[in-house]
């Protein structure tokens, strides 16, 4: 089995790149294909020392695998899926995969939601770790505490992110309904994922499903509003355990404090002094994200003090709210955004970290749901909390049919009649090209992609410390 040889075709999406570690851990020969690599999972492949053949080629795979993992974005006309299909080269998707091979005899816990997860997934699996029980994980980001997206241990535990996108070209339901969970955290259900969902009754279909795959002994931990969580909860078989701010909510959030360097809040159980909190993160949505994980963990035997000491030294994931440089005092942060909704969640989490700073908000509509007009007006509510929107050309925007597709000026109408200002500008180059004379110390830059945006990361910090020291240039020799 040490030699068995497994290929996966779009290796470079989070959870594929996760999965081929484990596949290697385990002792199989891992090898894998993607159009291209960025970071972190291209480092973090190099790093695991799995070989990434780029672009895709019927070539890659020579010598023949005994099975292929296919990843959700590969469709059929990609020519190693046509190779596989030709050649009867076994296949199979991501997420059975993880079931026959690593799930099987563990208690598996899944924290599903349209926002949240991989934060929620990650602190879950902190305060695993800090207790002592060894957990494995899965996770779709690069966790700080960890410095990686997957862990293998002894403990019973398996926690992994539940995603609500499709599974892959030949499976087109969710992925987490291959997880069978023991319990589930659900964070939220909103309308997302606009290019395999119809409309927010198909998206609250597929989580009505997932609750329906619960145990009668097992335990849901879900937050205590949204109508459509409530109508996901409507029939389950399990113990349901709600968490918020609301005075129904069985884990209740108080006291909620927002300092320069942390956030500190409390939780009543069931009405009771329960726990105090702290952690070094923005954003009241994060608070929701720990409590949701204090609860579930509770269930599970953990006290309220292992929880707190493993809050305290959490360490967040890698593009959520990611400081990637400080430059002549501005601020650089990056965020992964793929819905309105967690865009004026960061914003809002920004406000509160960097009180009177003015804050940019830097776009390039990328995911499926962003790239399309569905959201149109809730992206523009959001964009307008910042006091400058920049907004790049819609990604691909080939791809999506005219008709569905996000209106550049239509949004900025939006943006500005939501009194924001917001601008369109092409690309990376430009972007850094037009904001960095523009940017003035104790600004903060949000940039806003599910991609790598062009570069932009790298390229904005780099022009600033550029223009820092022609600056400074300048002054010596006026001096």
């Amino acid at each position: 089995m040490g030699e068995r040889h497994i290929h996966l075709i779009g290796i470079c999406g989070t959870a594929m790149a996760s999965l081929a570690g484990m596949l290697k851990e385990r002792g199989f020969h891992v090898t894998g294909s993607d159009a291209a690599a960025y970071p972190p999972m291209s480092g973090f492949l190099s790093s695991l020392g799995i070989p990434v053949s780029q672009p895709f080629a019927d070539d890659n795979l020579n010598p023949r695998p005994d099975l292929v993992v296919v990843g959700n974005a590969i469709s059929r006309g990609n020519v190693e899926l046509e190779c596989v299909l030709d050649q009867r080269i076994p296949f199979n998707s991501m997420a059975q995969i993880l079931h026959d091979k690593f799930l099987l005899g563990k208690e598996v816990l899944v924290v599903a939601g349209t926002h949240g997860k991989t934060t929620t997934t990650s602190m879950l699996a902190w305060i695993f770790e800090q207790a002592g029980l060894q957990p494995s994980f899965l996770i779709g980001g690069i966790a700080e505490n960890f410095g990686s997206s997957f862990q293998l241990r002894d403990g019973k535990h398996f926690i992994l992110e539940g995603d609500e996108y499709d599974t892959a070209f030949f499976d087109k339901g969710p992925k987490f309904l291959h997880y069978f969970p023991d319990a589930v955290v659900l964070t939220s259900v909103e309308f997302d994922h606009a290019d395999i969902y119809k409309d927010l009754d198909a998206v609250e279909t597929a989580f009505k499903r997932l609750v329906n795959l619960v145990p009668r002994r097992g335990r849901i931990v879900a937050f205590d509003s949204g109508e459509s969580v409530e109508r996901c909860l409507a029939r389950p078989f399990c113990a349901v355990e709600r968490y918020g701010s609301s005075e129904q909510a069985g884990w209740r959030i108080t006291n909620l404090k927002f300092e320069p360097a942390r956030t500190l809040w409390s939780v009543l159980r069931n009405g009771e002094s329960w726990g105090d909190f702290e952690f070094p993160m923005a954003g009241e949505y994060n608070v929701w994200n720990a409590t949701a994980a204090a609860a579930l963990a509770a269930g599970c035997g953990i006290t309220p003090q292992q929880i707190a000491a493993a809050l305290k030294s959490f360490r967040s994931v890698k593009r959520r709210l990611e400081v990637r440089a400080q430059v002549n005092g501005v601020t650089i942060i990056e965020d992964f955004a793929h819905h309105p909704t967690a865009i004026a969640g960061t914003l809002q989490a920004l406000r509160g970290r960097y009180p009177g700073a003015r804050l940019w908000a830097i776009l390039e509509p990328r995911s499926n749901t962003l790239r399309r007009n569905v959201l149109q007006k809730d992206l523009a509510a959001s964009l307008a909390k910042a006091d400058e929107a920049i907004v790049a050309d819609v990604f691909k925007s080939e791809a999506i049919p005219e008709a569905e597709r996000l209106s550049l000026p239509s949004l900025l109408e939006e943006i500005q009649r939501n009194s924001g200002r917001a601008r369109v500008v092409h690309d990376a180059d430009a972007i850094v090209n037009l904001v960095t004379p523009e940017l003035r110390s104790g600004d903060v830059v949000a940039i806003l992609s599910n991609g790598g945006f062009g570069g932009i990361y790298e390229k904005l910090p780099a022009r600033l410390k550029e223009s820092g020291q022609s600056v400074s240039r300048e002054a010596s020799a006026k001096a």
